[in-house]
């Protein structure tokens, strides 16, 4: 690993770790000996970063330079925590793991008070009846939509058909307790729903549909809104 990138892993590790850090936890999220940790350290400090702590008391990330400062109100800050906190109830695992980066590195601009205030938010998120995390991979749906490429998928519908389809993939939906892909289907020449844990295999294909794809979003919400919620979650 380029040392340039370590260092960026170390400072990351350093927003979202529990403070303080041990030596020992850093240089495991790094890969390197502790030596070589006391040495990033060090480098950090050297560039602007103010890390208190020390060796055998473990390291907490009092001032990050490399993040502009922030301004929020305690309340905003609430909101940020509840969020994030909400997606690790229903997310999958690529999408909580960026929310929570995302948080840690929002932050890590706060002045020392405000971090205070977001680590001892008085929001909490519980579900008595709480559904199993998804294990669904989402990851080629998203590079779909944002590249505006054309998906092959191998469906079965509820009834247990199986079908071969080319979609053009528009957005994810997480509904209570399942996740909807909303697609225009180019063998039906019209828009589709289709829950993702039917899905049996996808491939990204060459073919663009760039720059559609807001415009269709735009289109099938409008389409959708004029139907019950409760339709269009079980279609």
């Amino acid at each position: 690993m380029a040392r340039a990138d370590r260092l960026l892993i170390l400072l990351q590790a350093l927003r979202q770790l529990p403070a303080p850090v041990t030596a020992q936890r850093l240089a495991l999220e790094t890969g390197v000996s502790a030596r070589t940790l006391y040495r990033d350290i060090d480098s950090l400090r050297a560039a602007g970063a103010v890390i208190d702590g020390a060796a055998g008391q473990g390291y907490w990330l009092t001032e990050d330079p490399a993040l502009p400062p922030q301004s929020f109100e305690r309340l905003e800050i609430e909101a940020l925590v509840l969020a994030v906190a909400e997606l690790g109830v229903r997310g999958e695992a690529a999408i909580v793991a960026a929310g929570e980066a995302a948080l840690a590195k929002i932050i890590a601009t706060l002045p020392e008070a405000k971090q205070r205030q977001a680590m001892h938010a008085v929001v909490l998120v519980n579900r008595w009846n709480r559904a199993p995390a998804t294990t669904l991979d989402l990851s080629l749906y998203r590079q779909a939509c944002w590249e505006e490429r054309a998906l092959d998928i191998s469906y079965r519908d509820a009834n247990g058909a199986a079908s071969r389809r080319r979609i053009w993939p528009l957005s994810t939906v997480y509904s209570e307790d399942m996740v909807i892909l909303l697609a225009w289907c180019t063998l039906r020449r019209d828009f589709r729903k289709f829950i993702v844990s039917r899905v049996e295999a996808a491939t990204l294909s060459d073919e663009s549909f760039r720059p559609r794809r807001a415009g269709l979003l735009r289109d099938y919400l409008d389409q959708l809104h004029r139907v019950p919620s409760a339709a269009i979650s079980r279609q």
